[in-house]
């Protein structure tokens, strides 16, 4: 979700030598992995309906009922829509290691502040308003926990969250950093992605026994899996297929299902593990399917648009969505699968209007600024 740069542009095909840039192919020439931004959408539609129509507690009372109870049937579906997150990391380790190819950690560094904080800030001042305004669905936070969630780095500080969603965001940097320092910070090349992958996997399994807090915020061995297994398929789009590459992705499937079974499913009554498990495995193959190029066929240009709503909207569509479930279904009396509907596209035009007019221009802006606050001190000084 929060992993994606402003374009996917597809990669160059196998090489010979694997440490030197790619030649582009004059078929992939300028063209973007249309059925990533298709895939990343349906990952924020899942994670969606399950904060609307798969879980309790806040969105039960915006109801004034169990969405079990209003939606039966979708329910049942929507109580694994949470593993979108899952499919969302495995997109982003694809796209991470796709856009770091050939960038300096400068560069690195510089798309991701850029790409994450314009919509997130204006998120938080969306879901504070509401918040505010209708304190009855969700509390505002205090003043100094607003302040610390400004820096996305409220989870870590025992802060509040203003955004329920965020805490993905949390993860999603710890990856970046620990991208960047391993292998962004001396070159991309196939070596040094297969060693991350390598090394953090079998840092992630041992983890799991070690008990310290401090190697499991780092580590993540709850999510790691995803992440590797997101990387080796950009290696096997980008060089092609080789068994060492595909070895990694079968194991980070392998890891990642007893993960997300363990976490996701037990805790979860109405949730199969065999579901849980058909889940996890199509989010590995649809990624596979970009990485072989069999999903060239999608390529409709609206998917461009769709990927680029996907981040915004995964960060309004909670909360907002539940004050607006309340106004409609509670306060104005709209029937349950009409508000549903119009929440979710009402997400989706806020969404497009926080691209159209916060990211697009704010995004590069700051980049720029970044840039050039880079150029201006390395530049010499003249006089005293």
């Amino acid at each position: 979700m929060a992993a994606s740069p402003p374009g996917l542009t597809a990669a160059p095909g196998p090489l010979i030598s694997r440490t030197a840039p790619a030649p582009v192919s004059s078929r992939g020439r300028g063209s973007r992995l249309l059925a990533l931004d298709g895939l990343r959408l349906v990952a924020a539609l899942m994670v969606c309906l399950y904060h609307y129509a798969g879980r309790g507690g806040t969105v039960s009372a915006s109801w004034h009922g169990s969405p079990a109870h209003l939606f039966p049937s979708l329910s049942r579906a929507a109580v694994y829509g949470n593993f979108g997150v899952q499919f969302f990391f495995v997109i982003s380790g694809f796209v991470i290691c796709m856009s770091s190819w050939g960038r300096t950690p400068g560069d690195f560094l510089r798309s991701r502040v850029a790409r994450l904080y314009p919509a997130y800030w204006v998120a938080l001042f969306l879901v504070t308003g509401a918040s505010l305004a209708l304190p009855v669905v969700v509390h505002p936070v205090r003043l100094d926990e607003f302040l610390v969630n400004l820096t996305m780095l409220q989870q870590p500080m025992g802060a509040t969250r203003v955004l329920g969603v965020c805490w993905t965001l949390w993860v999603e940097v710890r990856f970046y950093v620990l991208f960047a320092l391993l292998v962004v910070l001396r070159g991309v090349n196939h070596r040094r992605v297969v060693l991350f992958a390598c090394i953090w996997t079998v840092a992630a399994v041992l983890c799991r026994s070690s008990g310290n807090d401090l190697l499991n915020q780092v580590v993540m061995p709850d999510y790691a899996p995803f992440f590797i297994g997101g990387l080796a398929l950009y290696l096997v789009h980008r060089f092609g297929s080789d068994l060492l590459a595909w070895g990694i992705v079968g194991m980070s499937w392998l890891l990642a299902q007893s993960e997300a079974t363990r976490g996701l499913w037990h805790p979860h009554p109405h949730r199969d593990p065999y579901v849980v498990l058909l889940i996890v495995t199509v989010a590995f193959a649809a990624v596979a399917a970009v990485a072989l190029g069999w999903a060239r066929w999608a390529s409709w240009s609206w998917l461009a648009t769709a990927g680029a709503l996907t981040y915004p909207f995964y960060l309004v569509h909670e909360h907002l969505g539940w004050f607006v479930i309340r106004v409609l279904h509670r306060g104005l009396g709209l029937p349950a699968w009409p508000t549903l509907v119009v929440t979710v596209l009402g997400m989706l035009v806020l969404a497009w209007l926080i691209h159209r007019f916060v990211e697009r221009p704010l995004g590069p802006r700051l980049k720029r600024a970044l840039k050039a606050r880079k150029l201006a001190s390395s530049s010499p000084r003249r006089g005293f």
